[in-house]
């Protein structure tokens, strides 16, 4: 596998402002995020360029770093970032969210991913199990951020009901 590709969204009854709020914080991430164990390294601000290290723990697989640089940053609009695992392999992926309003209170999130597998055993293995994976890793991060998002807690000062 040279490359895969997927895309997941979501509408949710709250601000464009609230959901960038939830999706651009990055000490939050592992709240909604079920594959991010922790974030061990971060920026002084998140602006295009900034990168920040996450330790990766997807279900049935082993601990790794992966590191991410924003390349878009679009408040209310979009995040775009690349990532890539900490140990020097070529392969990457580009992650990018689009907002979109759909009305006074609500918004469509679409999250779309391209991987690019480099090394053979990424090409034959990690991005086949990866891309099978990410569908479903995807779907229940949007519903973890909805759910935090819909009770009105962006700012993580209540737990999500049902993550």
């Amino acid at each position: 596998m040279n490359e895969f590709h997927g895309s997941a969204g979501m509408a949710m009854a709250a601000s464009a402002a609230d959901v960038f709020e939830v999706i651009s914080d990055l000490d939050r991430l592992p709240e909604w995020n079920r594959a991010i164990e922790r974030v061990v390294e971060r920026p002084a601000a998140l602006e295009p360029g900034a990168e920040w290290v996450v330790v990766m723990h997807p279900e049935h697989l082993p601990r790794w770093r992966s590191r991410s640089h924003v390349e878009a940053l679009e408040p209310e609009r979009r995040f775009a970032y690349r990532s890539h695992t900490d140990d020097h392999n070529p392969s990457f992926a580009v992650w990018q969210w689009a907002l979109t309003p759909t009305g006074e209170n609500g918004v469509e999130v679409t999250v779309r991913w391209e991987g690019y597998p480099k090394t053979i055993g990424r090409k034959l293995l990690g991005a086949p199990m990866r891309s099978r994976m990410l569908t479903r890793e995807v779907a229940v991060s949007l519903a973890a951020v909805r759910t935090r998002v819909e009770a009105g807690r962006p700012d993580g000062d209540r737990p999500p009901s049902a993550v």
